[in-house]
Order: structure tokens, then C-alpha cells, then sequence
């Protein structure tokens, strides 16, 4: 099938249908889980997209056993349609009650909180599939990566996009030389966020809400309309700016054709500090409360493996210069990889269509390397069958961690003096301890990791 798009004709790729259940044939598989019993799940965060969760987990014949939401007044809907479901406020006494009744969890809490309820459910051996950013900190995704690999646990991130068949053949065609060597990738976002100041008066906490749980880990304050239930997203405190909400989807081509991962991994080969990564954003303003209207980010990674020394510049609001898409409209979104022998282009936010760049060069391209990357139809599916032992998951912790990292990190420059010097062994800057004090916040006291 060809997935590139022409520039009359755009072939979508999302994979996001619902399909059969999970009634596997055959032999007991890992986990202690039987091929032939429904996977049990529970949820945190059961309103807005954690009804989508629910509902996608649902429909592929999982078993909904207990519903966890901060607001049961909009989490309403979802309560009523799963009365099977145990509900509760807090997460930690469902887990406490349910015990081994659940073998997976879906965490769709704001960012804040991704941290504290996927951690609790790794600690007690349940498999999660966590929405993206997959953490508010830089630390904290270093916790869940290290977490859910001393546990064994099957791990999703929620950037669907990396279901899609399209994204799966861009990493594909890079990796096979089809666009040369790669040193250089943009990467932008539609829209920018804005300054923010906390709001100073006091409204009345509405009844259906636990404020306090809703808070969970973050520095207490006072209610207000102002964060919930979705402008959380602008709030440092609580979201993760353009940059963080959507780098997940927009900067997962990039990321994984650049085998940025590699950079978290051991090499017995590289002097010390040679794996560092330097990173320096410029952002319109600076703003302890929200993230700015514009910024720019620039990210040097050193050599990883065969892979060359490369360059990855995100920016937000702000776009990359016309001149390297070779002729190509510039889109508002765009994932961008530019080889030596040519460029990859992907406008979609989600990643899934691409197009070879000089057009020209590429309008009669076919074949390519040979596949070699798993396929799927369906993001959630490819989480649930991995828990049950039949294939992996594609974007596991120990990727989504190190991608979550990156983010949070152009985040954190932002708010500092650079350039920053990065260590993805140690999770340390190294040389801005006024950076490095920002890797993490001190939690309330009842939370933990």
C-alpha cells in the first residue's frame, strides 16, 4: 500500500476503529493471564478523553471493572454506561479494594497526575496504557520507564498517531537510507500558549469535585474555574504547554527515525559526557504560571550507534524556514526529517501520512526497504493483546519516557539562561544547577512516586 500523499490527494492512515474481542485460541501466555479470559481493567480519569479510552478498551472486548474519577458529576456519563464498574475517587483505595481483580489500568488524569496513578499501578504489577505527555516532569518519566521495566509490566503511551501504518513506513524508509544520512529535523506546533497569573479570588468548590484529589501531588491553592475541566493544559503546574500536550504525536517520526532512544541506553564505547545532549530554547516570554505564546527550541544530540550527530529545533507558534520543504506548501503542523538525498515530510499533527521530498524526485518512488516494523490496526488493541503475551506494544515506556523527556526538558529551558548540558544516563544537567533543581517538584505530603 502506498502511504505518501500527493499534493492533490491526501491518503489517511488513522487507526483508530474498533474491532473484535480478545478471545485468543491457544496456550496459557505470560503474565499469569489465560488466552481465553477478558482482560479486567480499570480506569483513572473517566471524563472526556478517558471515556474514549474506556470506550476503545471496551469495544475490543475488555472488561470495564472499576471507573476512578476526582469529579463524579463529569464523569457522569461514563458511570451510567458502565454499571458493572466499581467507582471510586481515589485511585489508591480502588487499588486497594479491587486487589487482583484488575490486570490493567488506563490512566487519563491531567498531566500532574499521570505520574502518581501509573506508578501506583506498575508497583502492584498492572499493565497501563497512559496518556500522553506520559509524565508532567523530566524525572518522573525517567520513574515510570525504570518502574515498568524492574516490574515487567506491558506499557502504552497514548500517542495513537503510532498505530498508523503510514508513521511505521516513514521510520521504515529512514532507517533504510531512502532520504540518506539525517542530521537535521524541525518539528513545529500550530499556536503557542500565552503568560497566565494565578487567578485572587475564591470561588465555592463545586460539590461534585474532590479538589484536593484533583490537586494530588501539585503545591496546594485555592479552586478555580481557571484550571479545569481542560485549561489545565496551559498551566505549568498542572499541563504541558503545545509543546509538551501534542510533541508526543507531532515529534514521534522524528524521534523514532533519529533513534533518539539509543541515547538512554548504556554504550560501553562512549567516553564519559560524550552522550550528552545540549538543549537552549528562546521563548517569546517568560512566565513561572503558563508557557509562552512562541518559542523555539534547538536539541543537539550527539552520535548514537551508526547514527550521526543531528539536530532537532521545535518551535511553537514560530515555523521553520519555507525554503526546506523543497518547494512543498509549509503546513501549520509539520514533522520534518531533511537527508541527504532528500526530505520526509509529515503536515498531519498525529503523523500519519507523510511525503518524500523533492517531489519531483519521489513521484515515481516505490518500494524502499523491506518492512520490518510490526503492523496493527488499532492502538488500544495492540496494548491488550500485548498484555495478554500475543506481540509488543510500540510505544512502551522505554520509549515514550525518553520522548516525554525531551519535551519537558525544551519546557524547563525556557525558564532559564542557556544552553543546558543533559545527561540521559544520570537524568542530570550538568552544568545549570538552577536547571537541574527543575527536573522534578516536591510533592504534597501523601503523594509519592
Amino acid at each position: 500500500m502506498n502511504h505518501r500523499f500527493s499534493r492533490r490527494r491526501f491518503l489517511q492512515t488513522s487507526t483508530l476503529v474498533a474491532g473484535s474481542g480478545l478471545i485468543l485460541p491457544r496456550a496459557r501466555l505470560v503474565f499469569g493471564t489465560e488466552a481465553n479470559i477478558r482482560l479486567r481493567v480499570a480506569a483513572i480519569g473517566a471524563a472526556g478523553h478517558g471515556r474514549s479510552n474506556v470506550d476503545n478498551v471496551a469495544a475490543l472486548g475488555a472488561a470495564i471493572v472499576a471507573l476512578c474519577d476526582v469529579d463524579h458529576r463529569h464523569a457522569a456519563d461514563t458511570f451510567q454506561k458502565y454499571p458493572q464498574a466499581r467507582v471510586f475517587t481515589d485511585f489508591r483505595r480502588m487499588f486497594d479494594a479491587l486487589g487482583n481483580g484488575v490486570d490493567a489500568v488506563l490512566v487519563s488524569t491531567p498531566d500532574h497526575t499521570h505520574a502518581v496513578a501509573a506508578a501506583a499501578a506498575i508497583e502492584r504489577g498492572k499493565h497501563v496504557y497512559c496518556e500522553k505527555p506520559l509524565t508532567r516532569t523530566v524525572h518522573e518519566a525517567r520513574v515510570l520507564r525504570e518502574a515498568a521495566r524492574r516490574h515487567k509490566v506491558v506499557t502504552q503511551l497514548g500517542n495513537q498517531g503510532s498505530a498508523s501504518a503510514a508513521l511505521r513506513r516513514a521510520v521504515e524508509l529512514a532507517w533504510g537510507g531512502v532520504l540518506g544520512e539525517i542530521r537535521e529535523a524541525h518539528v513545529w506546533f500550530d499556536g503557542g500558549n500565552g503568560p497566565l497569573e494565578r487567578p485572587k479570588d475564591t470561588p465555592p468548590v463545586p460539590e461534585t469535585l474532590d479538589w484536593d484529589l484533583w490537586l494530588g501531588p501539585a503545591e496546594y491553592r485555592p479552586y478555580h474555574p481557571a484550571y479545569l475541566p481542560g485549561a489545565w493544559r496551559g498551566w505549568r503546574a498542572f499541563g504541558s504547554g503545545i509543546v509538551g500536550d501534542f510533541g508526543c504525536h507531532t515529534a514521534n517520526i522524528a524521534f523514532r527515525a533519529l533513534r533518539l532512544d539509543l541515547l538512554w541506553e548504556p554504550d560501553p564505547a562512549a567516553a564519559p559526557g560524550e552522550r550528552r545532549i545540549r538543549v537552549q530554547t528562546w521563548p517569546s516570554e517568560v512566565n513561572d504560571e503558563g508557557y509562552p505564546r512562541a518559542s523555539r527550541t534547538l536539541l543537539e544530540f550527539p552520535a548514537r550507534g551508526s547514527f550521526p550527530p543531528a539536530r532537532l529545533t521545535l518551535y511553537a507558534k514560530e515555523k521553520p524556514a519555507e525554503d526546506l520543504l523543497l518547494g512543498w506548501p509549509r503546513g501549520g503542523w509539520g514533522d520534518l526529517l531533511v537527508g541527504s538525498k532528500g526530505s520526509l515530510y509529515s503536515e498531519c499533527p498525529w503523523n500519519t501520512r507523510y511525503v518524500l521530498l523533492p517531489e519531483a524526485r519521489f513521484a515515481d518512488f516505490k518500494g524502499g526497504p523491506p518492512e520490518t516494523l510490526p503492523r496493527t490496526d488499532n492502538h488500544h488493541r495492540e496494548w491488550l493483546e500485548a498484555c495478554q503475551g500475543r506481540g509488543q506494544t510500540f510505544s512502551p515506556f522505554s520509549l515514550g519516557g525518553p520522548l516525554t523527556e525531551l519535551l519537558q526538558l525544551a519546557n524547563l529551558a525556557g525558564l532559564v539562561e542557556g544552553p543546558l548540558e543533559y545527561d540521559p544516563l544520570t537524568g542530570r544537567v550538568v552544568n545549570h544547577p538552577q536547571a537541574d533543581a527543575l527536573l522534578h517538584r516536591e510533592y504534597r505530603p501523601g503523594w509519592r512516586l
